[in-house]
C-alpha cells in the first residue's frame, strides 16, 4: 500500500474514531440518552444524572466537538439536543449490542428487577394490541416535556411525581400500562407498584421511545403531529 493510501486511512479512521471517544464514558452515555428523550438544558441534565453542572458542561462539550449534540440559546439557559435523528439510532444500536453481547447487563437487569418483583414486562405488539382493542390505557411517566417532545400514541402524560394526584383521570376495570424511558429507567417500575398497591392491574412497557422509533414506530408530538 502506497503511503498516500496508507495516510488516506488513517486519518479517516482518526476521525471515526472521535464517536467512540465521546461515549467512552458512562456518564456521557446517559447524557446522551436523556437528549434522545428531548431538548434539556444543562442545569437539568446534570440533576438528572446526579452530578455536578461543571462536570454535565465537560461531557456535553466532548458531545459537542464530536457533533453528536448541539446546543442554542433558550431564555438565560443554553439548551441542548441531539444532532439529528440518526444519534438516536446509533445510540439504540449501540445499546442494543451491549445488551446482546455483554452477559453482565443481563445479569444487573435481573437480579435489579427479580428484587423489585417487576421480571415481567408488556412487549410492544402486546401492548399495542391491548390499547387498540381498549383492553388498556397507556401512560407515559416521563416528566412532561418529555412527553411534549415526542411520545408512543395513545399515552397519557401523567409524570412519575403527580401521579398519585392524577389517578382519578385512570378509568376504573382497565389495565394500565406504564412506560418511561427504557429498559434502564425505573420510573415505571415505581408507577407500576404504587399503582397495584392502589388496586390497579398495572404492568411496564420495557422499552421506550427509542426502542419505538428503532422499531420503524413514529411517535406524537405536542404538536400533534407524526415524527421520524
Amino acid at each position: 500500500m502506497k503511503n498516500q493510501d496508507r495516510q488516506f486511512k488513517n486519518d479517516i479512521y482518526e476521525q471515526i474514531s472521535r464517536i467512540g471517544k465521546a461515549i467512552a464514558a458512562p456518564k456521557r452515555i446517559e447524557i446522551l440518552d436523556l437528549l434522545c428523550q428531548g431538548p434539556c438544558s444543562v442545569e437539568l441534565l446534570a440533576t438528572r444524572t446526579e452530578i455536578t453542572v461543571a462536570n454535565a458542561s465537560k461531557h456535553l462539550q466532548v458531545l459537542r466537538i464530536a457533533r453528536l449534540v448541539e446546543s442554542k440559546k433558550s431564555g438565560l439557559f443554553d439548551e441542548y439536543r441531539i444532532a439529528n435523528s440518526n444519534v438516536s439510532l446509533f445510540l439504540h444500536s449501540y445499546r442494543s449490542i451491549a445488551d446482546a453481547r455483554i452477559v453482565e447487563i443481563k445479569d444487573i437487569m435481573h437480579s435489579f428487577l427479580e428484587e423489585r418483583d417487576a421480571l415481567e414486562a408488556i412487549g410492544a405488539q402486546e401492548l399495542l394490541r391491548r390499547v387498540k382493542d381498549d383492553e388498556a390505557i397507556l401512560i407515559d411517566v416521563r416528566p412532561e416535556e418529555e412527553f411534549l417532545a415526542g411520545h408512543i400514541p395513545g399515552a397519557l402524560s401523567i409524570p412519575l411525581g403527580k401521579l398519585k394526584t392524577r389517578l382519578k383521570e385512570l378509568p376504573t376495570g382497565r389495565e394500565v400500562i406504564a412506560y418511561c424511558r427504557g429498559p434502564y429507567c425505573v420510573m415505571a417500575l415505581d408507577a407500576v407498584a404504587y399503582l397495584k398497591r392502589k388496586g390497579w392491574s398495572a404492568h411496564r412497557l420495557d422499552l421506550g421511545v427509542l426502542d419505538f422509533v428503532a422499531m420503524g414506530k413514529r411517535l406524537e408530538s405536542s404538536a400533534s403531529e407524526a415524527r421520524q
